[in-house]
């Protein structure tokens, strides 16, 4: 911190004749313009011209307490102006507070004495309300805090190894502060959940406590954080008021730090009749303040848009935050609340606001105002129907003068009887009950009306969730059922997912700041360390919870509509991930010990293949492998007779066939073109893949060529005319011989047969030696074009 200070111009002396000369009375000081002075210079026209000192310039780094530089007058003009300001919200407010308090008498935490109708009738509250409150708190608190951490992250822009590495660090590192480190946000939030749905509004202030040396996030009850009258949002509020107690040890600890002015704080005065809530609050729960040595300090802290000319002089007012000892009227600190260089005065902000239902101004509606009108009426007609139900079971009337019953200030025992005194006539004659009815059937079922009234509003009323599953209705139906039910919570649920998304932001904000470099930490059975880098805009911070699904229920529904669907058709789905999020939506532990994750297909032989195929295991083709024979071996097992009646060992080895021959294409084509082709399903940059398109036209042209004159070449060796034409001529000698056998046996024996038979056999021989020399050139035909394709391929 430094105060410069510039000299004022040294005055001028003026000669003691000329002082005389002017006969003017001079007083030793001189106000212009709420300036005092009491020197002068002679001006230009001879006139005295006073010299005003200037004034100081305050220049302060940006964090440094400003109370501390602040002349006491100022602070204690700033203080008062302050505090006028802040009883003008709280009278603001006075109606919204006293609805509010009256409200806290309808969860029948206390029982009422009442003497009217009659000494002793009930007190009893009907729980509408309270139990609106418990199943409420009960559902949110499972859902925003589960076991394993509220917290999940997502990586902003394209992923690398790099930013899911860092958005792993970030994720576990946050819930390892939230679920071991930070001992206070369980129990805050807890608390925070019950008090919501009450008063409809709820605080959590993110800030690093210089106290514990961490960052922390409490909670702020309504009732304790007061607004302007116009606020509607806390960014755009021009003040807001945070109402602390705080012990003197708390107090002196932060002045010592300081983070506080180091002045006498006396003797606590805190006056909590301000606050009418916390005095019903502590009565409902049977406590109060002692009397004496009580030592709780009332600091309020005024977030508050301020001009300060002596230190900051913008010409407009900024964003600040004073603290002021009320007990005192004195100020704390006043501390910049802007981000250093920030040349839009942004308000940093420290405080998150729950709502439960948006009100109608700031503040939120909450369960006292929607249904506290039918819990109290509720609470009447219970108490007829039981005071009804009292005075029909002890009646009561009146009896003759004069009549005396023994002991009759003791109630009878059952079996007793006692004497009567009647003087004359019959007990009848001396007692007259009084007509009370029995508790009315209208009353009984009017009461029905409002209960079912105020728990279907708050979304409180039994979901017959065994009912809609075991009808197997279709999932359209089933959602718009679940749907339904739900309007209202589903729509609280996604405000306070809005609201921990900003809390955990604003905690990362702090990690950010207040983390050296690298902060090691150990974790169950494991080390790990997060940078303060981490925590930048590549990686969000979320909450686990889903906004769109509050409750247990609701998950295992939509869960069994998918399975459902996905077992009604396989083909299209995975069945494993189907139940896994069953699992999942159950919250079964060590999903993998029950659902193990699909096995990795090992690399086999040919016959090793067939086997599988034929048990019913999955085969797969693989790069490294001899395609040709691969294909060869499996479209001769296909002919293999034992196959006919093994239509899913067919398809498995036709399929594997076809891999085979994809990847044998791919091997062609690379070996044509000479260099290698991303793997399948890679991204390929436009310009590269169109460029591959070119060389591939190419390449398919030589590869397709080189197919076409295989397969002509064998159709030719299959089909040659000069064969057929030889199989014909045998064909039909074979005919004429045997003709000939069966016209001319007798001829079998002489020389003529045995010539024709010798000149047949060598026609046969003949015929033969043709065959032999037409295989041979096809041999030599097919060795010619596996020669070529085989230079081809080297090239």
């Amino acid at each position: 911190m430094a105060i410069e200070k510039q000299n004022p111009m040294e005055p001028l002396e003026v000669p003691v004749e000329i002082q005389e000369a002017l006969e003017v009375e001079l007083p030793e000081e001189m106000n212009i313009q709420g300036q005092m002075t009491n020197a002068f210079e002679v001006g230009q026209d001879g006139n005295l011209v006073p010299l005003f000192e200037e004034e100081e310039v305050i220049v302060t780094e940006h964090q440094v307490n400003l109370a501390e530089v602040l002349d006491s007058s100022s602070l204690n003009t700033l203080a008062s102006e302050l505090l006028d300001a802040f009883e003008q919200d709280k009278d603001s407010r006075k109606d919204w507070l006293d609805v509010f308090t009256k409200g806290l008498d309808l969860l029948g935490i206390k029982t009422e004495e009442r003497e009217e109708p009659f000494p002793g009738a009930t007190g009893v509250n009907h729980p509408l309300l309270a139990e609106a409150v418990t199943q409420f708190q009960a559902q949110a608190y499972k859902e925003l805090l589960p076991a394993g951490g509220p917290i999940k992250t997502r990586v902003m822009g394209n992923e690398s190894p790099e930013t899911m590495d860092q958005s792993q660090r970030v994720k576990e590192f946050m819930n390892y502060q939230i679920t071991e480190v930070m001992k206070e946000y369980d129990p805050e939030m807890d608390s925070l959940l019950f008090y919501l749905p009450l008063a409809g509004s709820a605080f959590k202030k993110v800030y690093y406590d210089n106290l514990l040396g961490r960052a922390t996030s409490r909670l702020v009850k309504a009732e304790d954080l007061v607004v302007a009258y116009e606020t509607t949002d806390l960014e755009t509020s021009p003040r807001f008021t945070h109402v602390m107690s705080m012990t003197g040890n708390d107090l002196k600890k932060l002045q010592m730090n300081g983070t506080y002015r180091d002045i006498s704080i006396g003797e606590s005065g805190i006056d909590l009749e301000y606050n009418e809530a916390k005095e019903k609050i502590d009565e409902l729960q049977g406590i109060s303040p002692p009397i004496a040595d009580y030592e709780e300090y009332s600091v309020i802290e005024l977030h508050v848009n301020l001009e300060l000319p002596d230190i900051d002089d913008y010409g407009f007012a900024v964003p600040y935050v004073v603290t002021i000892l009320e007990d005192r009227n004195e100020i704390l600190s006043i501390r910049r609340n802007w981000e250093q260089g920030d040349e839009l005065f942004n308000k940093k902000e420290y405080f998150v606001h729950y709502k439960f239902l948006p009100g109608l101004g700031f503040y939120g509606f909450g369960l006292i105002h929607m249904i506290g009108g039918l819990t109290k009426s509720a609470t009447s007609v219970l108490r007829q129907l039981i005071d009804a139900g009292t005075l029909s079971n002890l009646p009561a009337g009146f009896k003759a003068r004069g009549m005396r019953v023994q002991g009759e200030d003791e109630p009878l025992r059952p079996g007793e009887f006692r004497d009567v005194d009647v003087p004359g006539g019959t007990i009848r004659d001396a007692l007259m009950p009084l007509p009370y009815k029995e508790p009315s059937n209208v009353l009984a079922q009017l009461l029905g009306v409002i209960i079912e009234s105020g728990r279907r509003f708050a979304s409180i009323a039994d979901m017959q969730v065994g009912d809609i599953g075991s009808q197997q209705l279709p999932v359209g139906t089933t959602v718009a059922m679940l749907e339904r039910g739900t309007k209202v919570m589903s729509a609280i649920h996604k405000r306070l997912h809005f609201a921990q998304k900003k809390e955990f932001r604003l905690l990362a904000s702090i990690f950010s700041k207040s983390l050296p470099p690298v902060y090691p930490y150990d974790v169950p059975g494991a080390s790990r360390e997060i940078k303060a880098t981490d925590f930048d805009d590549r990686v969000d911070i979320i909450p686990v919870s889903d906004p769109n699904i509050f409750s247990m229920a609701q998950r295992v529904m939509l869960a069994q509509q998918e399975l459902q669907m996905a077992q009604a058709a396989p083909q299209i789905h995975d069945l494993r991930e189907a139940y896994k999020r069953m699992y999942e939506a159950l919250e079964v532990k060590n999903i993998d010990a029950i659902l193990p994750p699909a096995a990795q297909i090992p690399p086999r032989d040919p016959v090793s293949e067939q086997q599988a195929a034929m048990t019913g295991q999955p085969i797969k083709a693989f790069e490294f492998q001899n395609h040709d024979a691969y294909i060869s071996a499996h479209s001769s097992f296909l002919q293999n007779p034992m196959m006919a009646q093994n239509q899913q060992a067919q398809l498995a080895i036709s399929a594997n066939i076809q891999e085979h021959q994809a990847m044998l294409y791919k091997q062609q084509i690379e070996q044509v073109l000479g260099q290698q082709l991303p793997e399948l399903g890679a991204e390929i940059p436009p310009q590269v893949m169109n460029e591959l398109a070119l060389l591939a036209a190419q390449a398919t042209q030589v590869v397709t060529g080189q197919a076409q004159a295989m397969a002509q070449a064998q159709a030719n060796a299959q089909i040659d005319p000069i064969v057929q034409l030889k199989e014909q001529e045998i064909a039909q000698k074979a005919q004429s011989d045997a003709l000939r056998s069966q016209v001319d046996l007798a001829k079998i024996e002489s020389n003529e047969a045995i010539a024709e038979m010798k000149i047949a056999q060598d026609r046969e021989e003949a015929i033969m030696k043709e065959k032999d020399n037409i295989r041979k050139s096809y041999t030599e035909l097919l060795k010619d074009v596996r020669t070529s394709d085989t230079q081809n391929r080297g090239v």
